[in-house]
């Protein structure tokens, strides 16, 4: 339940024109709720300001109905993470208001339109056409998460003309995500021209010897442009979380 339900609520019973058993009867699940399969942090907008992700990979379809039916009923919005097409197209019978975004490989359900809470624009530049998938996790996340967001694809270092004829876009962002992979150098490249911070995100596209998007990551970690930290490999979502609370406004 994020704050302006609660305080939605305790408007309501101050004024009474909500009985207190119908007040506890709302915030009986706060602030977790026991699901079996899920323990449902119902605290977590309250707390971070946004609501708990579904990671949805590993989960069956019940299991992902049962937590989404939860998290809608506390009146959030819902994202749900890296889940496959077949999986997106089940639980849209369930949900026909649910969205699924195939390149992000991500659902979601916008119950009340997002509030725009960034401060300027997230960035998120994407070294090769193979590395969208992780690029779209991004800008859908930090999108839900509130904040103003553009997206540049194929820009990586083996033509870096292209990322220069755009340095305009750059110099606009107030946080840079940068998704590449085999040998990850570009975060480094754009960190070298900016004076914001740069999230770098390995993912685990290349032959043989990026071993999975390790070369990346060390690539990454071994960066000589300051400014530039890293998250795991893949991860969009979690790089586009910490680019949204660096760019949030806070009251």
């Amino acid at each position: 339940m994020e704050k302006v339900g609660i305080e939605k609520i305790l408007r309501a019973v101050s004024e009474g024109t909500l009985e207190v058993a119908q007040a506890l009867e709302s915030l009986k699940h706060f602030p977790f709720e026991d699901l079996g399969c899920a323990t449902v942090d119902h605290h977590r907008a309250l707390r971070q300001g946004f609501p708990e992700v579904i990671f949805g990979q590993g989960k069956s379809i019940p299991q992902m109905r049962t937590i989404i039916t939860a998290l809608l009923q506390r009146g959030g919005n819902v994202l749900a993470t890296r889940v496959n097409g077949a999986k997106g197209a089940k639980l849209r019978q369930s949900f026909p208001e649910a969205v699924y975004h195939e390149d992000a490989r991500a659902l979601t359900i916008e119950q009340h339109p997002v509030k725009m809470r960034g401060k300027g624009k997230i960035l998120v530049v994407c070294a090769g056409t193979s590395d969208i998938a992780v690029a779209a996790e991004a800008v859908l996340t930090a999108r839900l998460m509130g904040n103003e967001v553009e997206q540049l694809n194929d820009v990586g270092v083996a033509g870096l003309h292209r990322l220069l004829a755009r340095r305009g876009l750059l110099d606009q962002a107030s946080v840079i995500i940068v998704v590449a992979g085999m040998e990850g150098a570009l975060p480094s490249v754009v960190g070298g021209l900016v004076d914001k911070p740069v999230i770098a995100v390995p993912t685990s596209v290349g032959y043989g010897a990026a071993f999975g998007g390790v070369a990346a990551l060390l690539g990454m970690l071994n960066s000589c442009a300051a400014g530039v930290t890293v998250v795991n490999i893949d991860n969009g979502f979690g790089a586009a979380y910490a680019a949204s609370l660096i760019n949030r406004v806070h009251a």
